[in-house]
């Protein structure tokens, strides 16, 4: 009878703490406990073990035995693979949404990259970035296909926040624009190439950690 309930406690549970791991307030390696979790939503355990399981799906959380849940760490290998992993599901994607992409969608998407333009921090960056994305792509009509790319970018996301939360730099994309002319021209296969190159494009940067040690982090920047 608890399940419908318990279950929209869980994604509630797995989108806050996903957000928090992805801007970086929890740090690579720390552990998520359930009874600090339940406590602060109010909730008993099993909603719980729930969110952890949905974070460990988008790959933000691993399962350790003997040492419960702890926040995935990540390095270039894994980086590059979901660069990767991006390019070719948004290009397919793309394909299928071409189709059915109107003029008004491409200018909401063009208004997408000029806020990006316009984004004083990393965190308004990166949701007009995945504004644009999510534009071009969602005309697909494939689900499926959206919801494998919507974890991906939460992937992106957070190599993105480990790399530039200390000091932005805001980028002008023209990859977003030469993929709305090329769409707009009607030349899809120039619009999946610019769009192939432009997700797996991967940046390093030093970055401060909440201790004071410095290290670098890769993030995908497209």
């Amino acid at each position: 009878m608890n399940a419908p309930k318990d279950d929209t406690i869980a994604i509630r549970i797995a989108k806050v703490l996903a957000d928090r791991i992805i801007s970086g307030a929890i740090e690579p390696g720390a552990r998520l406990r359930q009874d600090h979790v339940a406590e602060e939503f109010a909730t008993s355990h099993v909603p719980v073990r729930e969110a952890f399981r949905r974070l460990e799906a988008q790959g933000l959380a691993v399962s350790e035995p003997r040492r419960g849940v702890r926040v995935a760490a990540f390095d270039l290998a894994e980086v590059k693979e979901v660069a990767q992993m991006r390019a070719a599901l948004e290009v397919l994607a793309l394909r299928q949404a071409a189709p059915h992409l109107t003029a008004t969608i491409l200018d909401e998407a063009e208004e997408a990259t000029k806020a990006g333009d316009r984004s004083p921090d990393v965190r308004s960056w990166e949701e007009a970035n995945r504004r644009f994305h999510r534009l071009i792509l969602a005309p697909c009509r494939m689900p499926r296909l959206l919801a494998a790319i919507d974890d991906l970018h939460a992937a992106s996301a957070r190599f993105l926040f480990a790399a530039w939360r200390s000091e932005w730099e805001t980028p002008t994309d023209q990859d977003h624009r030469a993929i709305l002319s090329a769409l707009r021209s009607g030349k899809v296969d120039d619009a999946a190439g610019t769009l192939a190159r432009h997700v797996q494009r991967v940046g390093l940067k030093p970055v401060r950690s909440a201790s004071g040690a410095t290290r670098e982090a890769f993030a995908i920047i497209g």
